[in-house]
């Protein structure tokens, strides 16, 4: 029962209780010797704290030094604040010049994408998605020759569930490119090849690979020539038949 009136004390010496609660409290204080300690102490810890700051408050003449020192200092002119101004302005103007610039790249980054799905679907409708039928990546690569303004390698599938089913020369944009067909689990994957200054927008260089529309997508730059790597498979599957591509172009 003391327990629950000395939590109350603090709020009774603030006179925050109700008017029966306090009557309440200090029928009991009268009552008990410990709560009625705790009670002293508790009020000359406040008288304690109010003659401290009455003894360190500032005198008038104290008031009136501060009040003449602020007075006497230097008042900003019209041309410190115009430049103030004008630097908060040139500040935003630079910062939506930025923001602008993102949003340009990133609207160009999600074109690139889309456009490549769009030839990756346009493939799975088509009755002739290849130019150059071919398991053998000495029979592809080479067909490719005068066609293309750079030349790419295509990897060893030898012990992997991977297989080449062909190519044919595509366009993203007006920019021609290399677009292959290869096979996993009855997956068809597509990997199209473009130069990299073909490409709008600023991607990644480093392989990522992400989700879109219905559609894994690896993409990454090496030698110049910007890669794309997309299909129904897995994420892990696109991300290993990317692997096999960086390590065919760096041998």
């Amino acid at each position: 029962m003391a327990d629950d009136y000395t939590a109350k004390l603090a709020t009774y010496l603030d006179g925050e209780l109700s008017a029966d609660e306090m009557k309440a409290v200090d029928a009991h204080v009268r009552s008990c010797a410990s709560c009625a300690a705790d009670v002293l102490s508790q009020v000359q810890l406040k008288r304690a704290v109010q003659a401290a700051g009455r003894r360190y408050s500032p005198s008038p003449e104290f008031r009136a030094r501060v009040q003449r020192q602020i007075e006497l200092r230097p008042k900003a002119s019209v041309w410190r604040v115009w430049l103030t101004a004008a630097s908060v302005v040139a500040l935003l103007f630079i910062a939506f010049l930025a923001a602008t610039y993102s949003g340009q790249q990133r609207l160009e980054r999600e074109q690139a994408f889309s456009e490549v799905a769009d030839l990756h679907v346009a493939t799975l409708a088509s009755a002739n998605p290849v130019d150059v039928v071919s398991t053998d990546r000495h029979t592809v690569k080479p067909w490719f020759q005068g066609k293309l303004p750079f030349t790419f390698n295509l990897p060893e599938l030898q012990g992997s569930e991977f297989t080449l089913v062909g190519g044919g020369v595509t366009y993203l944009g007006q920019a021609p490119g290399a677009h292959l067909i290869y096979q996993i689990r009855k997956h068809q994957i597509s990997v199209f090849i473009f130069q990299d200054r073909d490409i709008k927008g600023r991607l990644s260089s480093g392989l990522g690979v992400r989700k879109r529309r219905s559609f894994e997508v690896g993409t990454w730059s090496q030698d110049a020539l910007r890669y794309f790597v997309i299909g129904d498979a897995s994420a892990e599957d696109i991300r290993d038949l990317a692997v096999r591509l960086k390590a065919a172009e760096s041998g």
